[in-house]
């Protein structure tokens, strides 16, 4: 019987998408009879999360590989953007690598004997503006290494290019200037070509790269008997007549029986950019068909793997002695005693002091995972430990415009239930319900609640001990540029004075519905 969060269907077959939330620009590798996938993290930390499988349907969530952004202080505010952008996964050498370009900085990789770590510190491979999307290969049959790369117009004013480089064995750096290796301006009707993935296979260089752009375009495979070409290309993937929008990039994987999968994202607002499992065979010509003849599949027979036990990375969580799973991650860099831990009721969050308290979006100490891509019901309990005028606490849901509802201390030093909410272009928060004081004398306490319907669409309630109740219009969910919208904890007060005490959380729970 299937769960609500796996894709496991639990008759030998599995439903898309495998991974029904916001895990963007996937990367996958197999090491033995594991598989391993990192994803997108943008400027949340910590970054670069890692899942681990058996069967490449049913993903747990190991750990992160990249504790704090670098370098540190550009990422003490958050930049939702910014940051890690699509990386790539491999094995070599008896290590894990880990390859991703900052836009702003450069290529940095870093590295491990264990995909659970501790990794290295981040190395920068090659500096510069607009460096994306890039992808290491050690090619076993020369001896020599390369890495390929993309370009964002935003920092280079450079797009729809390739370029390849020689690189050091030891990845330590590059050995040449770089070569322009696919021009999409010269292949008829692609642009925005990016994300390349790049392999050696059947005496052929391989590079597995998306087009046309995140929502509309398609998978592409262009391959050369020379790394640096003349390389041709075939459009693998499309959307067809079927509803998966792009489908865009992601890697390509070969079992330890032999079979070839391809694991893929798909764009879906506000929900982020969802990963599909699509099977792979090569096919005339020795061209990759990927899915139902180069459209997505919806329900397949699962990979001839030994069977799994059902299940999905985590979101619930009790946060056993203080601490939080690793579904969660921070806003920004965090600062240091953001939570009080050896507690075993809970998560105890400072109440951060900070001038932007009226604007979630600017804050780097909002506690985050994933809204689920199906719809579902999120609950928290909240207890606000917190004497200051203005402190305030709650579960939000995090975009470009986002809501909240939680407790806030006022300044007759009674505390009230409030639900707030921001547009995206204003710059504070605005209350999307009237305020309800809270009795007397009563523990600063409530059951904060999100039932997050099809669409995004949202409806914020809570319990101050007379059942839930819902207050003002329903909310839409709002995604980032590049990131869905994010559920979030939080604990904060205005600027100024002494340390604000904290807000203790418990009981966190998402239920599909």
């Amino acid at each position: 019987m299937s769960t609500p969060f796996s894709a496991d269907l639990g008759d030998g077959t599995y439903r898309n998408p495998v991974l029904n939330a916001d895990w963007s620009d996937p990367d996958v590798l197999r090491v033995g009879e594991d598989y391993y996938l990192t994803a997108s993290s943008f400027g949340r930390a910590p970054g670069l999360p890692l899942l681990h499988s058996r069967d490449l349907v049913n993903w747990t969530l190991i750990g992160h590989a990249l504790d704090r952004l670098v370098p540190e202080e550009s990422f003490a505010a958050p930049r939702h953007d910014c940051g890690v952008w699509a990386p790539s996964l491999r094995h070599h050498g008896g290590r894990f690598w880990i390859f991703w370009g900052d836009p702003d900085q450069g290529i940095f990789q870093i590295n491990s004997r264990f995909a659970e770590g501790p990794w290295t510190s981040p190395h920068l491979v090659k500096e510069g503006k607009g460096l994306i999307d890039p992808c290491p290969l050690w090619d076993e049959e020369s001896g020599e290494a390369y890495l390929v790369h993309a370009w964002a117009r935003s920092r280079s004013g450079i797009k729809n290019r390739l370029t390849g480089h020689r690189m050091r064995p030891d990845a330590t750096g590059l050995l040449d200037e770089g070569k322009v290796i696919v021009d999409g301006d010269t292949i008829p009707g692609w642009f925005t070509l990016e994300g390349p993935k790049l392999y050696r296979h059947d005496g052929w260089y391989w590079i597995f790269a998306p087009a046309g752009g995140v929502a509309t375009g398609w998978q592409g495979a262009l391959r050369a008997r020379e790394f640096f070409g003349p390389y041709e290309e075939r459009i693998v993937l499309a959307q067809g007549d079927t509803a998966v929008n792009g489908p865009h990039q992601g890697g390509w994987v070969r079992t330890q029986n032999g079979e070839d999968w391809f694991l893929h994202f798909q764009e879906r607002g506000a929900y982020g950019r969802v990963v599909h499992l699509q099977p792979m065979r090569w096919g005339v010509h020795g061209w990759p068909v990927i899915g139902a003849e180069g459209t997505p599949v919806a329900v397949h027979p699962k990979p001839d793997l030994p069977q799994q036990p059902l299940c999905a990375p985590d979101t619930d969580d009790d946060f056993p002695g203080g601490r939080f799973g690793p579904q969660w991650q921070w806003t920004g860099n965090p600062r240091a005693a953001l939570t009080e831990g050896g507690y075993a009721d809970g998560l105890r969050l400072a109440c951060v002091r900070t001038s932007a308290a009226d604007d979630l979006r600017r804050v780097p100490s909002v506690l985050t995972q994933r809204l689920p891509g199906v719809p579902a019901t999120v609950t928290v309990e909240l207890e606000l430990h917190s004497p200051a005028v203005g402190a305030r606490a709650g579960l939000v849901l995090l975009g470009d415009a986002y809501r909240w509802v939680g407790l806030e201390r006022g300044a007759d030093g009674g505390v009230r239930l409030v639900h707030r909410f921001a547009e995206p272009v204003a710059e504070h928060e605005r209350d999307a319900a009237y305020a309800k004081p809270l009795a007397r004398g009563a523990a600063a306490r409530a059951r904060l609640r999100i039932e997050a319907g099809a669409g995004g669409r949202c409806r914020f309630l809570a319990d101050t001990g007379d059942g839930f109740r819902a207050a003002g219009p329903e909310f839409t969910a709002a995604p980032w540029r590049w990131v869905g919208a994010l559920l979030g904890l939080f604990a904060l007060a205005p600027a100024g004075g002494e340390p604000a005490g904290s807000a203790l959380f418990t009981h966190f729970r998402i239920r599909a519905v």
